[in-house]
């Protein structure tokens, strides 16, 4: 009770803190009108002179009134857009080393400008990290005009999309158009690099594995902003990124394991007691267990006596050996390769067929991922169970995951909109503290609270209720599923219902441009 009377009276750690900040806006606001007095070249001049100032004992810290008011001004002169005050709190919990939670269309990518300028003044790199290339390519393109007027450099890192294709590119101060095709190295080298988290991490094995010191893209993790943070920090954190390199082919056992598994039955959550012919109880065992949970199998002791009985018969095991034998874990390790892509991995949910190749789907993005494979024999296993080509075989070079990657950074901040659900996972895992960042002007949009139906079917049907009322008033809609399968079945339930719609799922990658562009017509 008491501690409910007085956060009213002082406020929560996060309003204590929203005030400190206030007071430092306040300084950056009084800088603003002796600013608007220089000319375009002066204020490019300012960049030195802070650098300078760094050079001789000044703290990023105290000069941060500075630095921020100069790109408020900057961004007001080149882009037409002018800082608000609680986007210069953003960009102070930024440069503090936190996560500001902004809520959608408060100008987060605006925000990130002002940590990044200041952090780059000391010339170590700053990056700005976002989920996918597009996102990557437009935000550097259109915050570039506004480092360049700062006298700052850009570079954009991009993934492989062929030898022909460029995937790096940078705009120098001096430069004028689009981002120019560099090296890596060069991308890097910029001032401010923006990329993908994907691309970030792989560039940092790809650094490890280098022989050569010039062979090395990367300059040391001195500072990164994560945009969409809790996307990448705490759902995609345990997601390992492996770089992979040729091993044995083996695309015959693959086939032969496939139809092993196969002959296998999968043991009930709970062995029921069931009654023969003679009305004697029989005890139903499976020969595998399978654990959503892990993603994992395991085979039972029929399981296991029937695996070695059906190797031996076909001379795969020779007599009396046991798979449990270490020159024989291997064959085992296919088997449970092969059990799991009969059982965890479905059609259209985990991976689609297309050009006769079994494509991963991301399951945050719902994206395809061309090129990227499973590991440990696990899509040989997939390709067998599908009746694809088999292809040859990969062992790990090198790996790490986002959470071990992330932590390397000197100093890390993220911006989300949806951050603080989070909170006691950031600090625990990363050390970050969740700033609430108020909105500039009060929010009038309502979030409901969730519907919840007893069957898939009674819920869809709500849904196509929902979406005909909503299409009726001629405003647009749009429908979020958790996989491929799931926007397909509604689909039919929309087509069914004679509703007009487009579907963007991994199949429709290629048509997503045209998709978009008609997105919100009637």
């Amino acid at each position: 009770m008491l501690g409910n009377i007085l956060k009213k009276i002082i406020g929560s750690s996060n309003d204590r803190e929203i005030r400190k900040m206030r007071k430092t806006v306040n300084k950056i606001n009084a800088l603003e009108e002796n600013l608007k007095t220089l000319s375009d070249a002066d204020l490019k001049a300012q960049t030195p002179i802070l650098r300078e100032r760094l050079a001789a004992g000044e703290t990023v810290d105290q000069i941060l009134p500075d630095a921020f008011a100069l790109v408020r001004e900057t961004a007001s002169r080149v882009m037409a857009m002018r800082h608000f005050d609680v986007q210069m709190i953003g960009g102070i919990t930024l440069h503090q080393g936190k996560i500001a939670e902004m809520r959608t269309g408060e100008g987060k990518t605006l925000v990130a400008t002002l940590a990044a300028y200041l952090n780059a003044l000391p010339a170590n790199g700053v990056h700005v990290i976002t989920v996918n290339d597009y996102l990557a390519k437009r935000d550097a393109q259109w915050m570039a005009p506004l480092y360049q007027a700062l006298g700052l450099s850009v570079g954009v890192i991009q993934s492989f999309q062929g030898p022909d294709i460029a995937n790096s590119f940078r705009l120098d101060p001096e430069d004028e158009g689009e981002l120019k095709p560099s090296s890596r190295q060069v991308a890097y080298a910029a001032d401010i690099t923006y990329g993908t988290n994907n691309e970030f991490g792989f560039d940092y094995l790809r650094d490890n594995m280098a022989l050569r010191l010039e062979d090395k893209s990367q300059r040391g993790l001195a500072f990164a902003i994560v945009d969409e943070v809790d996307s990448i920090l705490i759902d995609e954190a345990r997601t390992p990124l492996i770089i992979s390199g040729a091993a044995q082919n083996s695309s015959a056992l693959y086939k032969s394991i496939n139809t092993l598994a196969l002959k296998l039955k999968p043991q009930l959550e709970s062995e029921e007691d069931l009654e023969n012919e003679d009305g004697e109880p029989q005890i139903v065992s499976g020969d595998f267990i399978v654990d959503e949970k892990t993603r994992g199998v395991e085979l039972t002791e029929d399981g296991h006596q029937k695996v070695e009985e059906i190797l031996i018969k076909e001379g795969l095991l020779q007599e009396n050996d046991s798979l449990y034998q270490p020159s024989n874990l291997g064959m085992l390790h296919h088997v449970h390769s092969a059990l799991r892509a009969q059982n965890l991995f479905s059609k259209d949910v985990e991976y689609i067929i297309q050009e006769g190749q079994a494509v991963l789907i991301d399951e945050h993005t719902g994206r395809t991922m061309p090129g990227r494979r499973l590991s440990e024999g696990l899509h040989q296993a997939i390709e067998a169970k599908e009746g694809l080509n088999i292809q040859q075989e990969s062992q790990t070079l090198a790996s790490t995951t986002f959470q071990n990657y992330f932590r390397l950074y000197y100093k890390l901040a993220g911006m989300t909109g949806t951050a603080d659900t989070e909170a006691f996972e950031f600090q625990q895992i990363y050390g970050l503290v969740v700033m609430v960042i108020p909105t500039n002007v009060e929010v009038k949009r309502v979030d409901l609270n969730d519907l919840i139906y007893l069957s898939q079917r009674e819920k869809f049907e709500a849904v196509i209720v929902d979406i005909k009322e909503i299409v009726a008033e001629g405003a647009p809609v749009l429908v979020g599923t958790a996989s491929v399968e799931t926007s397909e079945l509604l689909s039919g339930m929309l087509k069914a219902a004679k509703v007009d719609h487009a579907v963007l799922n991994a199949k429709q990658h290629e048509r997503e441009a045209n998709i978009i562009v008609n997105a919100g017509r009637p």
